[in-house]
């Protein structure tokens, strides 16, 4: 064989392996692109996800500042249900505890520190709740000074009387005329009351026609002795509770009817009550009326 055949031999072997190299190449070059369009699309579909993601992170990140903002919105709701619910509780209790005929039996509480706390000049004096001489009637309460006020002071307790503005006020009688006695229980059984009363000075602005919230007081300045009160064992504070009882007289009773009215069973209904007080008007009256005979005939 000559040496230009050999070379042509060897020039074919180069052609054909530069073929298939060339071939290989075409081979990988469409796998390279095959895989950038892949890697594209994973690209596309990754951002997609990443996009979709973050909108489910941000959409979750709303609802959960909603669920905190309805959270907080019905922790408010039932503070406020909570709140109205004791508020309605205590206007029921208001109203079941409310007297409409002219008399309140008023429960204090924690008489000790109230003492203290009027001694100390924190707080004074206390107003009972509000009662009313009838469903339009007037609106009255008590004052209460548990050190005392005026010459009184650190001496008595001063109980006073006291006019409210009330609904009706335009269509009532002024000035308020009417006899008021207090009462302080005597809580042993032994009915040793403290009863005192005043009269109305229909000349004193106490007992106009409210202007403002309220009359200014009127009262007992030395109703009942400071020291009695706190001696240990006394009657009229047990288990550092009192009561005083405040009765305006609309009828005009005697004394002693007034007095027995104060000795009647608080237990009682009050239009028991009412009969008893009314049954105890008449019996006096008719004990009056057979004394008067009685006399009549020894002077005859």
């Amino acid at each position: 064989m000559s040496s230009n055949d050999s070379e042509q031999i060897e020039l074919d072997e180069s052609l054909a392996e530069m073929n298939k190299l060339c071939e290989t190449i075409s081979v990988l070059t469409n796998a390279v692109h095959i895989i950038q369009n892949e890697n594209i699309e994973l690209n596309n579909e990754l951002l997609q996800l990443t996009n979709t993601f973050n909108k489910c992170q941000q959409e979750f990140q709303e609802i959960k500042e909603t669920a905190f903002e309805n959270n907080s919105c019905i922790n408010s709701m039932q503070l406020n249900q909570d709140l109205m619910k004791q508020e309605l509780n205590t206007l029921k209790d208001n109203l079941e505890t409310t007297s409409f005929d002219g008399t309140y039996l008023w429960k204090i509480k924690s008489v000790k520190e109230l003492i203290t706390n009027a001694q100390s000049e924190q707080q004074i004096s206390i107003y009972s709740p509000p009662f009313y001489s009838s469903q339009n009637g007037y609106k009255m309460c008590m004052k209460l000074y548990l050190s005392g006020d005026g010459n009184a002071r650190g001496t008595h307790l001063s109980l006073f009387f006291v006019i409210m503005h009330g609904e009706f006020d335009s269509v009532l009688k002024w000035p308020f005329s009417y006899k008021i006695t207090f009462c302080l229980f005597d809580q042993s059984g032994q009915q040793h009351h403290i009863i005192n009363s005043i009269l109305s000075n229909i000349e004193s602005n106490s007992f106009q026609q409210p202007q403002t919230q309220m009359t200014s007081a009127s009262g007992i300045e030395k109703f009942f002795p400071l020291a009695m009160l706190q001696q240990d064992g006394n009657n009229y504070v047990k288990n550092d509770i009192m009561f005083i009882k405040c009765l305006v007289d609309f009828n005009g009773m005697p004394e002693t009817v007034v007095l027995y009215s104060l000795s009647i069973n608080p237990a009682l209904p009050d239009r028991v009550q009412q009969s008893m007080v009314q049954e105890e008007i008449s019996r006096r009256k008719y004990a009056s009326v057979e004394d008067h005979i009685v006399e009549n005939k020894m002077e005859t």
